[in-house]
């Protein structure tokens, strides 16, 4: 069973810290991943497992969706990771992130995990994934991975990992050192949200390390968005607002959808496949980016499609 949530905001918290926890729960953010990985110290990696239990299990997420982030399976901690993890928080967590995944066995292998612990814990609603694209390898079995599991709900474009894997000379924002024709991530991105929409899931774009350049970071998320993205990570507090605003549609791009819809029906009734509106043809593939704009808006609202 597949859910459909909003993400156009994606928060990373680190997992060891109970003060930044407590702050993320409250932050707006369409999903809050607790961040076992990357954000957290070797020292600090095993007790943080209960600081994340802690927090998706004692705060008040709202409508907040609760997600955390484990190693990668060619580490010490994964295993363990998701045992603890989900034994302790059980229906308080709704997703887990896996990172550097490389093929869809990585996935296969997680999603397997899982079902044993949903069976002996009789944990009734799946647990669902998302899977960070940010490898080599990852990138060229995009799609494969993509298709991997009922359970993948999201894949995330990661540039930080994919530039050292791909040895590309980037600097601290994962932007090239120097003059680059054109967009320096434009294959990339593209191979994620292509493998995203063959799948029938959501792509979610990168995270922007320069959090007080947010210009910058509307610039990177408008541009992701442009593409079909459908939300980005936030490191920082401050990139919420922003990335839930970009990745939303305007109030005029609904009234124009619902128009287009009405007028468009109107003349189907009519025996008529196409119509011209203000100047303009409109057919049936207007009314598929219609629908996108449409079913986007309801999902953010609450009122969309739930398991899928």
């Amino acid at each position: 069973m597949r859910y459909t949530r909003s993400r156009r905001s994606e928060l990373a918290t680190p997992a060891s810290s109970e003060k930044m926890c407590q702050k993320s729960a409250s932050s707006g953010a369409d999903l809050v991943f607790l961040d076992l990985e990357d954000a957290c110290a070797p020292s600090a990696k095993e007790t943080a497992r209960a600081t994340a239990v802690g927090a998706l299990t004692g705060l008040d997420w709202g409508r907040t969706v609760r997600a955390v982030r484990i190693n990668g399976l060619d580490t010490v901690w994964c295993h363990d990771d998701i045992i603890e993890v989900v034994t302790g928080a059980r229906e308080a967590l709704d997703v887990i992130i896996v990172p550097k995944a490389r093929t869809g066995r990585d996935v296969w292998w997680v999603d397997v995990l899982l079902t044993q612990l949903e069976a002996k814990l009789g944990i009734e609603r799946p647990i669902g994934l998302e899977v960070l694209i940010e490898e080599s390898e990852g990138l060229a079995n995009a799609v494969e991975i993509a298709r991997s599991s009922p359970r993948l709900e999201a894949i995330i474009f990661g540039a930080g990992d994919l530039s050292a894997s791909q040895r590309a000379r980037v600097d601290g924002n994962f932007d090239p050192v120097s003059e680059y024709p054109g967009d320096f991530w434009h294959f990339a991105r593209a191979q994620v949200v292509t493998a995203a929409r063959t799948a029938g899931i959501d792509a979610i774009d990168s995270p922007y390390p320069a959090y007080q350049d947010a210009e910058g970071y509307r610039r990177a998320a408008t541009h992701a968005s442009l593409l079909g993205f459908d939300g980005k990570w936030a490191i920082h507090p401050s990139q919420i607002v922003i990335a839930n605003e970009v990745f939303a549609p305007t109030e005029a791009e609904i009234a124009a959808a619902r128009d287009s819809v009405e007028v468009y029906r109107r003349a189907e009734a009519e025996g008529v496949g196409a119509i011209g509106r203000d100047g303009k043809l409109v057919d049936a593939a207007h009314m598929r980016h219609a629908a996108n704009v449409l079913d986007k808006a309801a999902v953010i609202a609450g009122t969309g499609p739930g398991p899928a």
